[in-house]
């Protein structure tokens, strides 16, 4: 995510650091390269230049902070400007103070609307609401059952009718429904829209008169780049929407739409999708995703994932274990799965402040991938219940064994056995001065 964009801002910024003094040569020709890296990503030409505008209007007009380079400064404007750029402030799902609350999904076809929907569902059900998921979706093959098949999964109540005649029956019926069950939230998925069909569109808004929801929020692909900002657009101009969700955000390293969509249509972004999974879905901060964009990491958002991630239980468990040198390959299991469960771990390092500027002096075999943990889960798992518990009988035959098992070479389990002890060493003299869970790298 905006891995291209990042690289090319750091590297721009770079330039002024050490310097006492900036002449406006050298900060122009800074600004030109993130003039260019922004274009590059696909944001709107617009947005860059009254971004460009606003960052050189703040800097010639500033007096420089004592105590803070004129580098440091200007990376802090350039911060502030980019927040207001991707909307200020976050936005959260407003009920209205109504029951049900409504939430309509709207979106074009191939743009993730009900997976969306079922992220968003999870994300109210683990808030402790009664959640009534509606598969809207009357057009497309097999829509209904994908939709109910998520509810199973997450746990959510689908309601569906195949008979219904239109969005506009069903809506009538599930509104019914949920308000005799007194659910806290209708989330109503809809069938992808064509911009140009104007047959759908109109359903679409007969379809929010009938619901009058609290939200209508639009789901757009972040592959798409500024044409989500036409899309927006095109359905702002038929339904007045409260909130937009942006997916595969994960998989786009440019980020144009996300910079591009809050400033062209006024529209603040609710979430980005980061994945497949169900809980891949997270909440938009503007002024945390300014800091990544600028490889400043997101430490804050890393800590909220590890307290999602992390039992707090089991790691109180295994800080025990480490003080007690009672910590085994079966916790180092335990750990790697709840890493694991935190997210991808590009997006993690991306978190973590100044990894963007330290990875140049890292060689990429060097940073741990998903690929590493399924190699060392593979390894670990190859392992007998006594190998795993008394790693130091592991000898020459056991390791080929083990290699063998688990498809690496003996050399893959002597590192690995290694780093298991210097693991366990550097914990333990951490958890003596500060307690702190033990993390698998």
């Amino acid at each position: 995510m905006f891995e291209n964009l990042t690289d090319k801002i750091t590297n721009a910024l770079k330039k002024l650091s050490g310097h006492t003094v900036i002449s406006e040569n050298d900060f122009d020709d800074v600004l030109k390269e993130i003039r260019r890296a922004l274009l590059e990503a696909d944001v709107n030409f617009k947005v860059v230049k009254n971004l460009q505008r606003d960052i050189k209007d703040r800097v010639v007009g500033e007096n420089v902070l004592e105590g803070v380079s004129p580098s440091q400064q200007i990376i802090k404007i350039f911060q502030d400007e980019l927040t207001n750029v991707l909307g200020k402030e976050r936005k959260d799902l407003s009920s209205e103070n109504n029951k049900p609350a409504k939430a309509l999904i709207i979106g074009l076809q191939g743009s993730g609307k009900t997976t969306t929907a079922a992220k968003i569902s999870k994300k109210l059900f683990s808030e402790s609401k009664e959640v009534l998921m509606v598969a809207g979706d009357l057009k497309r093959p097999a829509a209904v059952e994908q939709i109910t098949k998520l509810g199973q999964t997450i746990g959510v109540e689908t309601f569906s009718n195949p008979q219904a005649k239109n969005p506009k029956e069903l809506a009538k019926e599930a509104l019914t429904l949920a308000s005799s069950n007194n659910y806290d939230w209708l989330i109503f998925d809809t069938a992808g829209r064509i911009q140009i069909d104007s047959e759908l569109m109109d359903e679409l808004d007969d379809l929010h008169k009938t619901l009058e929801p609290s939200e209508t929020i639009l789901v757009v692909d972040a592959m798409t780049g500024q044409e989500a900002v036409n899309v927006a657009t095109e359905f702002q101009s038929r339904v007045p929407i409260t909130g937009i969700v942006i997916t595969k955000m994960d998989s786009d390293a440019r980020g144009g739409a996300a910079l591009s969509i809050v400033a062209e249509t006024g529209i603040p972004i609710l979430f980005i999708g980061t994945g497949e999974k169900l809980d891949d879905l997270d909440i938009f901060y503007p002024e945390r995703l300014a800091g990544r964009i600028l490889g400043m990491g997101d430490v804050v958002s890393l800590v909220e994932k590890a307290q999602q991630s992390i039992d707090e239980s089991k790691a109180i468990e295994m800080e025990q274990r480490l003080k007690n040198a009672t910590f085994t390959l079966d916790d180092f299991l335990v750990q790697i799965d709840q890493l694991k469960n935190m997210g991808p771990m590009s997006q993690i390092l991306d978190m973590i402040p100044g990894f963007k500027s330290m990875t140049g002096n890292i060689k990429n075999d060097q940073i741990p991938s998903e690929n590493d943990l399924k190699k060392v889960e593979a390894i670990v798992l190859s392992m007998t219940p006594l190998e795993r518990r008394s790693p130091h009988i592991i000898g020459g035959s056991r390791r080929k064994r083990i290699a063998k098992g688990s498809g690496t070479q003996p050399a893959d389990v002597n590192r690995l056995l290694n780093q298991f002890e210097q693991m366990k060493k550097m914990m333990k003299a951490l958890s003596s001065g500060k307690n702190m869970p033990g993390m698998p790298f």
